[in-house]
């Protein structure tokens, strides 16, 4: 009876899970199917095959300004994410003081706050500041919400690291900033590497932060925004988000397996290079 009942509970999981995956992934696998499609508008019947819209892509100059902001927005995010990750991620895992877990709950909380509160109130602090709203403005907001993300990469690498290796560097002569560069970096590479594409894929793809913070140069997300009132810009639209839908799950995919790597060098090998 136990036995059966165990069967039917896997059963039900299985068939919840599946139906939370079609539910989930359905409308995505939408996008590329009617970004080929030769009608401009998004409906089935599809009347033909073409790779049209993708070809005139490279043709648009704003595509390619607001591809480029991107570039730079996500390169800079992500950098200065992954650096700050790396400070706090350290501290949290090597020290114990006083408020440690308050201030990793602080570092965590843009995971919970909704992102058109924390876009309102860095645009109000912006203006207070006398800051322009620029390119500028959309890292400094970017960094806020991908130091989360990048902790949470870092601190699965820096966690389970064995210190006798620092030690060991320490007994030898080596300086504490040698010690880093020379055994702890190249331990950890892995997981900062991780850090760096999981950041760069949340700047690509966030639209609330860019939207509010931007100026004059816009970004991927904002120009896909301004092109959707546009019906005959839509085929467009749909063909560069299946690009982006293409670039962050291959990104994500090659984060994952970086941050696992990292999990079980630090963890189950020893401290031993891979």
């Amino acid at each position: 009876m136990t036995a059966m009942r165990r069967l039917l509970a896997g059963g039900w999981l299985t068939a919840y899970a599946f139906l939370y995956i079609v539910f989930l992934y359905l409308p995505v696998i939408f996008l590329p199917i009617f970004s080929i499609n030769t009608a401009p508008t998004p409906k089935f019947p599809l009347t033909g095959y073409t790779l049209k819209w993708y070809e005139d892509l490279p043709k648009t100059p704003a595509l390619l300004d607001a591809a480029w902001n991107s570039l730079i927005v996500g390169v800079s995010a992500s950098v200065l994410a992954t650096l700050l990750g790396i400070l706090a991620a350290r501290s949290i895992t090597r020290y114990r003081y006083p408020g440690r877990r308050t201030i990793n709950g602080l570092i965590m909380a843009p995971l919970v706050l909704p992102e058109i509160i924390l876009a309102i109130s860095m645009l109000l602090v912006m203006l207070q500041l006398g800051l322009s709203l620029s390119l500028f403005t959309v890292v400094l907001g970017h960094v806020l919400i991908c130091i989360p993300y990048s902790m949470t990469v870092l601190t699965a690498g820096f966690e389970g690291f064995d210190r006798s290796l620092e030690e060991a560097s320490a007994d030898l002569g080596e300086s504490a900033f040698g010690t880093f560069r020379r055994v702890t970096l190249p331990m950890v590479a892995p997981a900062i590497i991780s850090s760096l594409l999981v950041c760069f894929t949340i700047s690509l793809d966030e639209f609330v932060i860019a939207f509010f913070l931007t100026g004059t140069e816009t970004t991927l997300p904002i120009y896909i925004w301004g092109q959707l009132r546009f019906a005959a810009k839509l085929p467009g639209v749909l063909a560069l988000g299946t690009l982006l839908l293409v670039a962050s799950f291959v990104l994500m995919t090659v984060a994952e397996v970086l941050r696992r790597r990292a999990a079980k060098r630090t963890q189950n090998e020893g401290g031993l290079y891979a």
